[in-house]
């Protein structure tokens, strides 16, 4: 009697850890599905400049969304006109999507773009038509993309000392 009680009870903790399992197993599951329902789809109808553009939602809602990670010479500055073209090349009138969004202290939708499954901000750099914005992102990924286009002379690389968009904009203050 003694041991048909102790094994039930065993039993009954044994089911208990499983529900607990298979519960947390679906909390994660749906919290990991959260990312992927938040993603902005669609398509690119505006390139604003070189690290920013619009995409026209299947529910024909704009938004306009500031690439993450980089920085973008100013329409005014050196290779500004080149960057929003190739920008340009890359993602309008292409399907988009803007992952891992979030915003900044003006409001704005910063996001990595995905334009038919290239992503939009990471070829910036590796073209030579960006910076790795490092004030804002710690990515190796795209530290080592604007290395590489540095060694390679590629895009603003080519000028002797290309000024930063951020120090650029501070001198037109």
């Amino acid at each position: 009697m003694l041991i048909k009680l102790a094994n039930s009870f065993f039993l009954i903790i044994i089911i208990y850890k499983l529900i607990f399992m298979i519960k947390t197993l679906i909390l994660i599951f749906l919290l990991s599905n959260i990312s992927f329902a938040n993603d902005i789809t669609g398509k690119v109808i505006s390139i604003a400049d070189g690290d920013t553009l619009t995409i026209l939602t299947s529910d024909k809602k704009q938004v306009k969304i500031r690439l993450a990670h980089i920085d973008a010479p100013e329409k005014k500055q050196d290779f500004g006109e080149k960057s929003k073209q190739n920008l340009a090349s890359l993602c309008f009138g292409k399907n988009a999507i803007a992952k891992n969004q979030s915003k900044d202290r003006y409001k704005r939708l910063i996001a990595e773009v995905f334009c038919d499954g290239e992503n939009a901000n990471l070829q910036q750099v590796k073209s030579g038509l960006a910076w790795h914005y490092k004030a804002y992102s710690k990515s190796k990924i795209y530290a080592n993309a604007e290395l590489e286009a540095k060694k390679q002379n590629l895009g603003l690389w080519i000028l002797k000392n290309p000024t930063p968009p951020w120090e650029f904009r501070k001198s037109k203050k």
